[in-house]
């Protein structure tokens, strides 16, 4: 990994000297410890956690990402990105770069298109109308992770913006000769979708439609693979920032029987009390409508989340911050604190009809 990494940087700056490309290295580096209760421990019972983590307010990251002046208001651009965890020197899923891996032409009047491995369009979307930015604790939290996702063989297309107004495209190739919809084993299916959003000093508001397919190419799992319709607005008030939103998933190719379809909401705000310190609090809530669950498909059930954080910042480029959050599951439900799948091999969830807190304290630094 050393040799590869350090091919990249090589690579980079030979590119920037030959061809006056500007590159940039930037990433963040996150880490601190964590608190879960209510674990189910697979013997029937549950138990408490105390861990080191990493990226629990955020994703931890390593980039390099560089433009070229074409001339003519155009640009050539390109973004490699990778996820990782401090906690052990991984990086994110085993790939190089598993967050981002693109390039693509930008135009001041035409907009941006480009090529690659991304961020799945409601990931690169729903963070921004989130209270809790997509931490451990966040919007992904009752929805297992689904928006959160990369996918594979993007084409994008970003508009300019137009009075407030942008409109942004992806459309994820499967990539496989056994049907036009299926992607490789172990990994999403042909995947698309469209997100409008319009952006004011006082107020911004978002709508995203979108599908996530499984291998097979179908919507078979409202949490891993199913179509999304989400609304969300920010407006900002003085020292406050209030955001909400209602998100419908559903997935029509769920076995017979099973829930097909739930809806999620949420409402919070962050008061940003000095330049230095914020308080955030949010409720989230889900509703899986009714039906028969397993172990991959959650059944007709609930769950309300509540958190509360605080971030402080030591500088313009370093914070500490802590989040506490407690989540009520009704008599079927088994979501958790943060974004477990249900079918996890390190499951982070309660037993059904069990509530859970989590909380966790640590350090940002972004470079």
């Amino acid at each position: 990994m050393k040799t590869t990494l350090g091919a990249v940087v090589l690579f980079a700056a030979g590119s920037a000297a030959s061809a006056q490309t500007s590159v940039t290295l930037y990433g963040r580096v996150d880490g601190g410890i964590e608190y879960l209760n209510h674990v189910a421990n697979g013997s029937g019972g549950v138990s408490s956690r105390w861990s080191a983590e990493g990226g629990d307010w955020g994703t931890s990251m390593l980039g390099f990402k560089g433009t070229e002046d074409l001339g003519g208001g155009s640009a050539a651009i390109f973004d490699l990105e990778t996820a990782l965890q401090i906690m052990n020197g991984t990086t994110g899923g085993g790939r190089l770069f598993s967050r981002r891996a693109y390039v693509g032409l930008k135009n001041e009047t035409w907009g941006q298109i480009q090529a690659g491995r991304n961020l799945f369009i409601d990931s690169d979307g729903i963070w921004e109308f989130d209270p809790f930015v997509q931490q451990a604790v966040s919007s992904a939290s009752l929805v297992r992770g689904r928006n959160w996702q990369q996918t594979n063989n993007n084409v994008e297309y970003h508009s300019p913006v137009w009075h407030g107004f942008d409109v942004q495209g992806q459309y994820a190739f499967g990539n496989q000769a056994s049907g036009f919809n299926n992607g490789p084993d172990g990994d999403f299916g042909r995947s698309d979708g469209i997100m409008l959003s319009y952006h004011s000093h006082l107020f911004d508001v978002r709508g995203i439609y979108d599908e996530l397919r499984d291998s097979n190419g179908r919507l078979s799992n409202i949490f891993t693979a199913s179509r999304e319709y989400f609304v969300g607005g920010n407006l900002r008030v003085q020292k406050f920032k209030i955001q909400a939103a209602y998100t419908h998933y559903a997935a029509p190719d769920t076995p017979a029987g099973m829930a097909d379809s739930a809806d999620h909401y949420w409402l919070g705000a962050t008061y940003q009390a000095t330049p230095k310190w914020a308080v955030t609090a949010a409720g989230f809530y889900i509703h899986v409508n009714q039906g028969s669950g397993d172990v991959e498909h959650d059944p007709g059930s609930h769950a309300t989340l509540y958190a509360l954080g605080t971030t402080y910042n030591l500088s313009a480029r370093t914070f500490l911050y802590g989040t506490l959050a407690y989540v009520d599951n009704s008599r079927n439900g088994t979501f958790s604190v943060f974004a477990t799948p249900r079918d996890s091999t390190s499951p982070t969830s309660p037993m059904a009809g069990e509530s859970q807190t989590g909380a966790y304290v640590g350090m940002m630094h972004v470079f």
